[in-house]
């Protein structure tokens, strides 16, 4: 059942942005958009057939009524096991510089290989055999055909479908869109919120995406393990750069109160405990952003002011 109600969501969302996708400046120039790859990468996006054991889809951790994230800390894929990052939000994925917290993929192609091939993720250690699969499972070869005109499914198609689709995941329109386009106005506590995340916010999460694409020690830690792959060393695990140390991607802010947990390990639950962090928590390290070294100094009531504009997002 709930496989049917994120593929009938798959066709609304692509309904709903059928027209707009044509232009989008941010598409990759060696994977085009259409129509048809957006609706074979939706089919795929939805469809548990993607793993090795048929129960995990891209969409068992990416929810689309959860702001395409996950609403517990660590998803779990074919194992059974925690994965060992939260899932991000896919909102706004074409606009992504790189993906992962720590940049590790530079496209939503190169992306989809980590999940698809993970043992614990989607468990398709030979992606041969998945493709095998996919070939001999209902009309998969004659949408592969109207997408990029061959009925022979590579993995390279495989992964310029879901692109595609993911292309076109884009966010509601918000209570701050209505906001700046007129039709609706703060309330005082709202605008209060917004004056403080002006002032405290806006040199990471940047308007108009509440992004600056860039990677950051936000003081979660003051100790960065190698353990486990050095998922908890941020950005280093790719550059190797000490510099680099505890960094991770700055998070869009859009639609921020249907994505928790939050963090790129999933460590808080509520807003509340982001801004609390911020308050009185920074941990202290060499690679700690210096706009933090003091936290964010808030009373209660600009803690509730800033929640209040960042639930308008």
């Amino acid at each position: 059942m709930r496989f049917i109600l994120y593929a009938i969501f798959a066709v609304i969302c692509i309904a709903c942005t059928n027209g707009n996708f044509s232009n989008n400046q941010e598409r990759k120039e060696h994977n085009p958009s259409t129509l048809a790859g957006e609706q074979l990468g939706a089919r795929l996006f939805f469809d548990p057939a993607l793993s090795v054991n048929g129960k995990v889809s891209c969409a068992s951790c990416h929810q689309p009524q959860h702001g395409f994230a996950d609403t517990v800390a660590f998803s779990k894929g074919v194992t059974g096991k925690s994965l060992l990052r939260h899932t991000p939000s896919l909102w706004n994925a074409k606009k992504q510089q790189a993906l992962f917290w720590d940049g590790g993929a530079r496209n939503l192609e190169s992306a989809a290989f980590g999940p698809l091939r993970h043992v614990d993720e989607m468990g398709n250690q030979d992606l041969n055999l998945l493709l095998s699969r996919l070939k001999n499972k209902g009309d998969y070869p004659v949408l592969f055909k109207e997408a990029f005109g061959s009925d022979t499914i590579t993995s390279a198609a495989l992964v310029r479908a879901l692109a595609q689709y993911q292309r076109i995941i884009l966010p509601p329109k918000s209570r701050y869109d209505s906001v700046l386009q007129g039709t609706l106005v703060f309330s005082e506590v709202e605008t209060k919120g917004k004056k403080l995340f002006e002032r405290y916010c806006t040199s990471c999460h940047t308007t108009p995406d509440f992004t600056d694409y860039a990677y950051h020690n936000n003081g979660l830690d003051s100790q960065f393990s190698s353990d486990k792959e050095g998922v908890y060393q941020g950005r280093y695990r790719i550059t190797l750069d000490s510099l680099d140390m505890g960094k991770f991607k700055t998070p869009s802010l859009i639609g921020v109160s249907k994505t928790a947990p939050y963090m790129h390990d999933g460590r808080f639950k509520t807003l509340n405990e982001v801004l609390e962090h911020y308050r009185y928590a920074i941990k202290k390290s060499k690679t700690l952003s210096p706009l933090l070294n003091n936290g964010i100094p808030l009373s209660d009531e600009e803690q509730q002011a800033l929640k209040s504009f960042l639930e308008t997002l």
